[in-house]
């Protein structure tokens, strides 16, 4: 990390840390009247998370921090596989054998499932100020007109450009163009192989890449009112605009991302092999920290990305529900969402750490960052979901893999999944 940055960061945690360390000095020693003012019964709580990925464990931090002041609701945390697909499946298996968990930090494409089965209960809205949240990453906790989950963080994707051989794109068309003058001006330079890498792999990593590009394609989402609302021909154009290039043209897209998830995708742009990728937030952190440190710069993604981010829900078997919410608003009060930005990398939900002075200045593309997230569209809301993500991701990566069409009734088949 830039000495600076490095400086400056240390100043600004301080001064977060600070705060979180008054208010815990002071409120330790009245618990137990805190807690009955609020009404929290006492007993364990148990949170049920992926892999924890920030820097120094940001999430046992936080809850450290809950422990100290609430003695009488001390939480742990479940750890699971940083795999958002394998989390969910762990997840759902401890709900259905009632497994003592009492908080699901569930990704955002998982609220619906989990609401239409009856795995999580409602919050309890009249405890509840979300005036501070943002509007979408707060949207995308409702379901059948009810809210069930707070974003723990937001997400959304981004575009890492190499800023000492590149522009700023604000379309795919200007990103090929560039990557066309690019290798017409210099050919093959040392090292850069392509323009361009993404997740491309079969996985959720591959769906929302897709969406993504059908998003831009169609100019709208690719499912709206719960069917799919492109035609055949945008999901094509779609697919085959991630392709790889053939070895006789201008190589946009790196042919080694169809076998890329977010750390190849970001190792590729490390070792300077493509110009610019497409990746989440948090690849920012590796990026700054690297040695060398690559020139670069953070934009959104040309013609907009699709909503990512984790929530925090309550299950329906838990035996402290009133309690269990408060730890939900904890976490993500805006302390927390600001020490997980500035240590972790993760992108807050709350509106006023992306407007405050310290975090802009240490994190430049925090502006970029907050017009990617109020332009991003939600993925699908279905309970649906992850059979829909399954059928496209398996679909699309046969047609990137093979070089081959998509089938004839993708659009049919996409549709179905959707009911399920």
């Amino acid at each position: 990390m830039r000495a600076g940055l490095r400086r400056g960061l240390a100043t600004g945690l301080a001064g977060v840390l600070g705060v979180i360390a008054g208010v815990v000095g002071t409120t330790v020693v009245h618990d137990d009247t805190r807690r009955a003012e609020v009404g929290l019964p006492a007993g364990e709580l148990v949170l049920m998370s992926g892999e924890d990925e920030t820097d120094g464990g940001q999430h046992q931090v936080l809850i450290d921090q809950w422990n100290q002041l609430h003695p009488g609701n001390p939480a742990r945390i479940v750890s699971l596989d940083s795999n958002a697909t394998a989390a969910r499946l762990d997840m759902v298996g401890a709900v259905q054998s009632h497994e003592r968990v009492d908080v699901l930090n569930l990704d955002i494409a998982a609220i619906a499932e989990f609401a239409h089965h009856g795995w999580i209960r409602p919050l309890d809205e009249s405890r509840l100020d979300t005036s501070g949240f943002l509007e979408k990453p707060l949207a995308s906790g409702r379901y059948d007109n009810r809210l069930w989950a707070l974003p723990f963080n937001t997400d959304a994707g981004l575009l890492f450009r190499r800023s000492d051989l590149v522009e700023p794109a604000r379309s795919w068309a200007e990103l090929e163009s560039q990557v066309e003058r690019f290798f017409a001006d210099q050919g093959r330079a040392p090292g850069v192989e392509a323009g361009y890498a993404g997740q491309l792999d079969e996985y959720e990593g591959l769906t929302v890449n897709v969406l993504e590009a059908v998003q831009d394609v169609a100019d709208r989402p690719m499912v709206q009112d719960g069917r799919v609302a492109v035609t055949a021909d945008d999901l094509a154009r779609a697919v085959d605009r991630l392709r790889p290039a053939g070895p006789d043209g201008v190589p946009v897209v790196l042919p080694d991302a169809i076998d890329f998830d977010e750390g190849g995708t970001t190792r590729a742009f490390l070792t300077g092999r493509v110009l610019t990728m497409r990746n989440w937030p948090i690849a920012y952190r590796e990026l700054d920290n690297a040695v060398p440190r690559p020139e670069f710069e953070v934009d959104p993604l040309p013609g907009g990305s699709v909503l990512g981010g984790q929530s925090l829900a309550v299950t329906a078997h838990s035996e402290n529900p009133v309690a269990a919410q408060a730890l939900i608003e904890f976490l993500t009060d805006s302390r927390s969402q600001q020490l997980l930005f500035q240590r972790g990398g993760f992108a807050p939900s709350r509106t006023v750490v992306y407007h405050d002075a310290e975090v802009r200045g240490l994190y430049p593309y925090a502006e970029a960052l907050l017009e990617a997230v109020n332009s991003a569209q939600p993925r699908p809301v279905t309970h649906c979901y992850w059979g829909f993500s399954r059928e496209l991701a398996a679909m699309a990566s046969r047609a990137l893999t093979d070089g081959t069409p998509l089938p004839d009734d993708a659009v049919d088949r996409l549709d179905a999944a959707l009911r399920c």
